[in-house]
């Protein structure tokens, strides 16, 4: 009798931790950041609270990542620099200047005192204009 309680007991357990485990799974931020680039749509993975951890955006099929630097404005300590690379510069293939335009726009809605700065391979685009 005993151990047909402590089996149910084992199954609820395991229930619990199965639905668990894909609440997690949906709710993974970084599932939704590769539905983005599978699908070619925009997404910006960012921890605002945190400026030392770095965001992520994908973009029409393409991975940035943004690193953050903190530094001083007239009011308060914001992020003042933003250095973008490109994680595959293969994937840059297809992409306009009004398309890295729109992602500077992005970033400076949520980071408005930030200066954008792109690193090789793309600050070579901007130089050739």
């Amino acid at each position: 009798m005993v151990v047909v309680y402590l089996f149910r007991i084992l199954i609820l357990i395991a229930l619990v931790t199965i639905i668990y485990t894909l609440i997690k799974y949906f709710r993974n931020p970084e599932r939704y950041l590769s539905i983005a680039k599978e699908e070619g749509d925009f997404f910006f993975l960012d921890d605002p609270n945190n400026s030392k951890k770095n965001f992520q955006i994908v973009y029409k099929g393409c991975s940035f990542e943004g690193e953050k630097y903190l530094g001083t404005t007239e009011e308060s300590f914001e992020v003042v620099t933003i250095h973008l690379s490109v994680r595959n510069p293969l994937e840059l293939k297809g992409l306009s200047r009004d398309d890295l335009y729109f992602l500077e726009k992005e970033i400076l809605i949520r980071y408005p005192h930030a200066k954008v700065e792109w690193k090789h391979p793309i600050n070579q685009l901007f130089e050739t204009s």
